[in-house]
């Protein structure tokens, strides 16, 4: 059975989802256009543990979230999702890095289709990535949200 909760968070409302005890999906409930996912509201042990990382998250007090993820994707979107895992809080890379990291130099821009499928923002920090010379670039939470996400990190302030 899937689950979601809502979780009004500092950057507006997140819409968190959970299938077979694991996380799968965070939708900008502001931004959710197309097709959201679906799901019965209940607020789960898991739903409730990932509401409490996230709102540590943006207190400041979080570095890092200690979920179990199961997000959807091809191959190739795995590929970059686990490679977006490791990206250390408080650090950006470029697409360019992440396609080198995957074995896949020249696959920058479907590095960044992947970035924007990842159905787990913010706990996948696909907001960590940004283009060549620091600028941001691209965010399916809008460009204001993650200038929002790095600033909670600090480095926003160091970007070009």
């Amino acid at each position: 059975m899937k689950y979601f909760t809502n979780y009004n968070s500092p950057i507006g409302l997140l819409r968190i989802y959970e299938e077979n005890q694991c996380i799968t999906a965070i939708e900008f409930a502001f931004k959710t256009s197309g097709n959201p996912e679906t799901g019965e509201e209940k607020e789960t042990d898991l739903l409730k543990k990932s509401v409490q990382q996230l709102s540590e998250y943006f207190d400041g007090a979080r570095k890092s979230f200690d979920l179990p993820l199961a997000p959807k994707g091809t191959d190739f979107q795995q590929k970059v999702w686990q490679a977006l895992l490791t990206i250390p809080y408080g650090d950006t890379v470029s697409y360019k890095y992440i396609a080198e990291a995957i074995d896949c130099p020249k696959g920058f821009q479907a590095v960044g289709m992947a970035n924007n499928h990842n159905p787990i923002p913010i706990i996948i920090p696909c907001h960590r990535v940004v283009g060549a010379t620091g600028k941001l670039i691209g965010y399916a939470g809008g460009l204001d949200v993650k200038k929002q996400l790095l600033t909670i990190e600090g480095i926003y302030r160091l970007l070009p």
